[in-house]
């Protein structure tokens, strides 16, 4: 696969390869969506409560990003099945990824060292990346907080 180094993720580039398994056993290829927008978010594991309410929020606003020809996709390292178990339990009308061998997360720069209570360890920084129609980097949050953050990326995406 074709991936950057994640120093060279940055707004204004090419974005990177991408193509995952999604739940209902499908697959999202980025190069596919050439013309549209698309919101690829990574969050750190499926049915807790922040990338619940993520999840909800992005969900909620589906309707106003299409209106602005926009795709939505959530990343996480959650297998497949667990992806659609927390799709099917919280009404998620968004497309979940999975990348279980993190490929892709590390590729995207969002596989990072974390702290919580003195302890490191690797984890998913949550961030989310607006993609433009022409397939550039048009703008990353990083280390997102939840609320309100779906509203700021529709924002943005409606104003490219």
């Amino acid at each position: 696969m074709d991936f950057y180094d994640m120093s060279q993720i940055a707004e204004n580039t090419p974005a990177p390869a991408l193509n995952i398994a999604t739940d209902g056993d499908g697959r999202f290829d980025l190069s596919a969506h050439k013309g549209q927008k698309v919101v690829v978010y990574f969050y750190p594991k499926a049915d807790t409560p922040g990338c619940t309410t993520e999840g909800l929020d992005f969900s909620a606003l589906l309707d106003q990003f299409a209106a602005a020809n926009t795709v939505v996709i959530g990343i996480s390292r959650d297998k497949v099945a667990k992806l659609d178990r927390f799709k099917a339990k919280h009404d998620l009308k968004i497309i979940l990824g999975s990348d279980e061998d993190g490929v892709v997360t590390e590729a995207w720069g969002v596989w990072i060292l974390k702290k919580l209570y003195g302890r490191e360890y690797m984890g998913i920084e949550r961030a989310t990346f607006l993609i433009d129609a022409s397939g550039q980097i048009a703008r990353i949050w990083h280390n997102v907080k939840v609320k309100g953050h779906a509203d700021d990326v529709l924002k943005a995406a409606q104003a490219l």
